[in-house]
């Protein structure tokens, strides 16, 4: 897909993101059943365990949570539901009977709806345009935006990152055609490889080896972006699969997914996912955003006694018929 690089002259921005509310119809575009299973397994018996999840997805203007539940083995105590910072659903859990293994099964059945398209996103204001207006617009939309500016504990801002960014952002670009054509270069650039990088591994490394999995192409576009002065949130979900032609869908063969929403003050938040070199719309799954991985870790937790331990993920996402 070729994007236009030509110049353009927007006209001046409203306020806030509200002035434009995002198109909306009461009919779904799809529906989905999203299982995530998160197995720990211990050398020894643990005999108490704590853990915070995020994993119960998100309800806002392109998704809606008809189902959920999320079951343990062994069963859990303690159970206290509550939202983070960022609005994310959360979970808090302990377990006090002794146990060699941990499983959360979390089920959730949701509906999507229409996101923006590129035709409905074409023709934004110019990239710098939106960057001085973050220093200066004191409107609710910007001022929450601006938490996703600076760096965080997975996202560096250096020279190095926006520098590989402004590549992308020449002189009068538009913001999402610029935003576009990032989330297409870093998916021809990077090679997706789960053995080059692991939660620790600083972003520069990521850039110079060119090589990592969702997370690091979503926060190595963050970092770029931040870098330049435009806010940019992590995103954290699922993503359906395809399998191949003429085979079955494999069950638990999915994996959760990270990508990449960029602050746009027209249009609000639009998201772009950096590993499938694409403008999001209807086959991600939002669970919950932040300002980087650590924000939105599915879970996470404390144990006492256990020694080693061994963790089996298996996400299976289904569509289902609408309706």
């Amino acid at each position: 897909m070729t994007q236009s690089q030509t110049q353009q002259t927007a006209s001046p921005l409203p306020n806030t993101a509200s002035d434009t509310p995002p198109p909306r119809t009461p009919t779904a575009c799809a529906r989905y059943l999203v299982v995530h299973q998160t197995r720990y397994s211990y050398q020894s018996a643990v005999s108490l365990s704590q853990q915070y999840l995020h994993m119960t997805p998100r309800s806002f203007d392109y998704q809606r949570t008809e189902s959920h539940r999320i079951v343990t083995d062994p069963p859990a105590e303690d159970i206290t539901d509550g939202a983070d910072y960022f609005g994310n659903l959360t979970r808090h859990f302990s377990i006090t009977a002794p146990h060699s293994a941990l499983l959360a099964h979390v089920e959730s059945t949701l509906a999507l709806y229409p996101r923006r398209t590129l035709e409905q996103i074409a023709g934004s204001a110019p990239w710098e345009l939106v960057r001085d207006l973050m220093l200066t617009d004191r409107s609710d939309a910007t001022l929450e935006a601006c938490q996703y500016l600076y760096a965080s504990p997975h996202v560096s801002l250096s020279a190095e990152l926006a520098d590989y960014a402004r590549a992308s952002f020449s002189a009068g670009r538009p913001l999402l055609d610029a935003a576009l054509h990032l989330t297409q270069r870093i998916f021809d650039d990077f090679e997706f490889d789960s053995t080059a990088t692991d939660i620790s591994t600083p972003l520069e490394q990521v850039l110079s080896g060119r090589r990592g999995v969702c997370q690091d192409f979503a926060q190595l576009m963050i970092g770029g972006l931040r870098g330049l002065g435009l806010p940019a949130r992590y995103m954290s979900g699922y993503l359906l699969t395809h399998p191949p032609a003429g085979q079955p869908r494999m069950i638990g063969a999915d994996a959760s997914h990270a990508w990449v929403s960029v602050y746009d003050p027209a249009l609000g938040w639009i998201d772009f996912d950096p590993t499938n070199r694409c403008l999001v719309q209807h086959e991600h799954i939002v669970t919950g955003w932040g300002r980087d991985f650590s924000d939105v870790t599915p879970m996470r937790g404390i144990v006492l006694g256990g020694g080693e331990q061994a963790l089996q993920v298996n996400v299976t996402v289904t569509p289902l018929e609408l309706g």
